[in-house]
């Protein structure tokens, strides 16, 4: 028997609020299910389970506030049968802010029938709720059984300014400000820029998109993340993570991709190991990550597993982005927007789409000609794009 307890969904993270179980006791989970849905300051994350076995009981009530690191659930090994008399420990102190009922003594499944009278509400209308910043509770569903729907709840956005949205975002921008805060103070950051241009990007994907349907064509912002993983592959100083006083460097390139929220402030989930991946599959891992962190629909191991992040401004139309490295990765990598600009090439000047690409570096782990070496991996496989 084991305890599952609240991840850390980053080093900014301190606590979090259980909304929803996703499973019951006596479900059998396997390593990477996603078994409940907590709301932190930034989303809601559905949190997965690193292990298989079997629900044995759950400790904490929807609706508790808990802190990193407290046990949710006891789970069985696999092959591991049920004492016949509940020996195991009681359920962990109540930490919440709001008190949760108290767990029965018994092992019995109704510890996780749900309370008679439990609003009824879809995951997409839970998860629209919290990326809209409205609660749910105070709805009046009109859907079937009463349930909340995605239109009540966009409704009730559209009618009033929720206050829960307003403190949501204040503290966010407090999250944000202490990550960030703790990155310059404590992270010796340099910072080197790079111009690529990207004619050549810009007529292979001009060849490959021709015959593709809108929703199936590449953008630059693939090639960039491919060739940012790639590089990463060549040059690992740059992806890992600053522990303890020492680096550790990490064999997978799980590429961070900073996503602005509706709400505002930011997050920087992980598309995972970008760099093995083709990039109509890498395409397609952006556009439903993008779509699922606007809608505030997360996974815990998206949060917790980026070694390195990219952030890209490009269509906010910045030139260039001079990012904060987000501890305890130890590099960003900015894209700007791609304009046209005077290019001398073999003695020829001409107007090229150029894109500025830059890095923010941890000074501990590696030093500018490093850093200048990975930039300049990154130019070379934009270049050739049919590489990637």
């Amino acid at each position: 028997m084991y305890d599952f307890v609240l991840p850390s969904l980053g080093s900014d993270m301190e606590e979090g609020t259980l909304t929803d179980w996703l499973v019951h006791p006596g479900d059998t989970v396997e390593r990477g299910q996603a078994v409940a849905t907590v709301d932190t300051v930034k989303a809601a994350v559905d949190v997965e389970i690193w292990s298989a076995g079997t629900i044995h009981r759950l400790l904490v009530e929807p609706g508790a506030t808990v802190a990193v690191g407290t046990p949710l659930a006891t789970l069985l090994e696999p092959g591991e049968s049920a004492p016949t008399a509940d020996t195991s420990r009681a359920p962990a102190p109540d930490t919440s802010r709001a008190p949760a009922p108290p767990a029965p003594a018994s092992s019995s499944p109704a510890h996780a029938d749900r309370p008679a009278q439990r609003q009824h509400i879809s995951p997409a209308a839970r998860r629209e709720a919290a990326a809209l910043g409205v609660d749910p509770t105070t709805l009046t569903g009109t859907g079937p059984q009463a349930s909340v729907t995605l239109d009540d709840v966009r409704h009730a956005a559209a009618s009033t300014t929720a206050p829960d949205s307003v403190d949501r975002g204040r503290g966010m921008r407090r999250v944000i400000a202490a990550a960030m805060s703790r990155s310059k103070r404590e992270i010796p950051h340099y910072y080197l820029a790079e111009d690529i241009p990207m004619d050549s990007a810009t007529r292979w994907l001009d060849g490959v998109n021709a015959d593709r349907p809108v929703t199936d064509r590449i953008l630059t912002a693939a090639l960039h993340l491919k060739a940012v993983a790639l590089a990463a592959t060549r040059y690992p100083e740059m992806n890992g993570f600053w522990v303890d006083g020492e680096f550790r460097p990490q064999k997978s390139v799980h590429v961070g991709v900073a996503v602005s929220l509706r709400q505002g402030g930011l997050v920087a989930p992980a598309i995972h190991d970008a760099a093995d991946k083709p990039l109509d599959q890498l395409m397609a891992d952006l556009v439903d990550l993008v779509a699922r962190v606007r809608a505030g629909s997360m996974r815990s191991s998206e949060m917790s597993d980026p070694t390195l992040t990219v952030t890209n401004l490009g269509d906010q139309g910045v030139r260039s982005v001079f990012g904060v490295i987000y501890p305890p990765q130890v590099a960003l990598v900015g894209f700007g927007t791609t304009t046209e600009r005077p290019w001398v090439s073999d003695g020829t000047l001409r107007a090229v789409p150029v894109v500025t690409a830059t890095l923010a570096a941890d000074h501990r782990v590696s030093d500018g000609h490093r850093g200048a070496q990975f930039l300049l991996d990154i130019r070379k496989r934009l270049q050739h794009p049919h590489e990637l």
